[in-house]
């Protein structure tokens, strides 16, 4: 995985990175990248994962498999996530644990295992798992998004979206473009940046080593990347509050997601699922740390090429689901016939699983491609 899992790729100082099946040359993604590319070679029939920011869904993208994100707080973090001695347990929002497989079926098998209330964790509820609504294809209200207005997607994704909404609107399906009213990714990723700030504050040691790898990866959140776009996505803004968090400043933050998630709430309630893109572009060659990533000629901070499109329902807790739909034609060489993997993201309503399970299984029937990558 990803060094203290905070990287969209997997690569730390204690074991090789980890390389995406498709093409060696590539990314996994991350944080959870082992997981998924473990899972699609089949050196594992499923596997878990953290997901803070995106860190299942993204390398399920990457890697062509599904990837689940739970409703915030439904699994106990507890075995998962090891706490760091002498410090408070502090990743109590936003972090969730979920599951890699490489069928909806086994992703339903993996969270009716996990899920559940857990006396290590009193703060997870004991709240019942949902029943499936089954509802045909015909009878689902499907919204669908291929792009964020202030963050584009690459061609290849956006010309995947377009191709799956056209094969459910083909299968019978009523799927509309859509997007919550009022939809600001900059509002959204600015009060994400304050939670993280305070999530993160003593999730990590305290040393020379971690305080210097901080630092350049602030930098270079600053400093890489479309002027516009890294003044969207800087990370560096939050230091302040990093550096000197107040309780009074911490509630606020925690109050404001509170009506974030009330509006989504609202939002998705005459919908029975909502589908958008897993990250602005397929996996890419691997780079130093949150290094800028290019995007069609663009070039993207590196946070906003992979977590535009999953940091938002972290902060809102609606579960997630990826699915496989297509490959990226564009990459075929020699080696890699088949292209790298694109996902597709679909959204449910908190403490509805079973029923975004069901709908995805649907959906899955029309659009999915899951392929074993060349060789495995």
């Amino acid at each position: 995985m990803a060094e203290l899992a905070g990287d969209f790729q997997s690569t730390n100082s204690l074991f090789p990175r980890v390389n995406n099946p498709w093409h060696l040359d590539y990314t996994s993604g991350g944080s959870s990248g082992g997981s998924a590319a473990a899972v699609a070679v089949g050196f594992s029939c499923l596997d878990l994962g953290n997901d803070f920011a995106g860190s299942i869904r993204q390398p399920a993208h990457c890697c062509g498999v599904y990837g689940l994100k739970p409703t915030d707080r439904r699994i106990s973090t507890a075995g998962a996530i090891p706490e760091v001695p002498g410090m408070p347990i502090c990743l109590r929002q936003m972090m969730t644990v979920g599951c890699f497989a490489r069928s909806i079926e086994d992703l339903q098998l993996c969270f009716e295992l996990i899920v559940g209330a857990d006396s290590r964790r009193p703060d997870v509820p004991p709240i019942p798992l949902d029943l499936p609504i089954g509802k045909s294809l015909r009878d689902l209200k499907i919204a669908w998004s291929d792009e964020w207005e202030q963050v584009s997607v690459s061609a290849e994704i956006k010309a995947a979206m377009v191709a799956s909404s056209q094969k459910l609107a083909a299968a019978g399906a009523n799927i509309v473009r859509w997007c919550p009213p009022d939809w600001d990714f900059g509002e959204i990723f600015a009060l994400y940046g304050r939670m993280s700030a305070y999530v993160n504050k003593y999730a990590q040691p305290i040393d020379i080593y971690n305080v210097r790898r901080s630092v350049e990866l602030l930098w270079r959140t600053a400093t890489q990347g479309d002027k516009q776009l890294r003044q969207l996505g800087n990370f560096s803004r939050f230091l302040p509050e990093l550096l000197n968090p107040s309780l009074k400043g911490y509630f606020q933050a925690l109050t404001e997601r509170d009506r974030f998630i009330a509006r989504m709430d609202a939002a998705l309630e005459p919908w029975d699922v909502w589908i958008c893109p897993v990250a602005a572009t397929p996996a890419f060659t691997h780079r130093p740390a949150w290094s800028a990533v290019e995007i069609d000629g663009r070039s993207y901070p590196h946070v906003l090429a992979n977590g535009a499109y999953t940091l938002p329902f972290n902060l809102s807790g609606q579960p997630s689901v990826a699915i496989p739909i297509s490959r990226s034609e564009g990459y075929v060489n020699a080696l890699t016939p088949a292209g790298l993997p694109i996902g597709m993201q679909l959204i449910g309503k908190r403490w509805r699983e079973m029923e975004l399970l069901s709908i995805a299984r649907e959906i899955d029937k029309i659009v999915g491609d899951f392929r074993h990558p060349p060789g495995y």
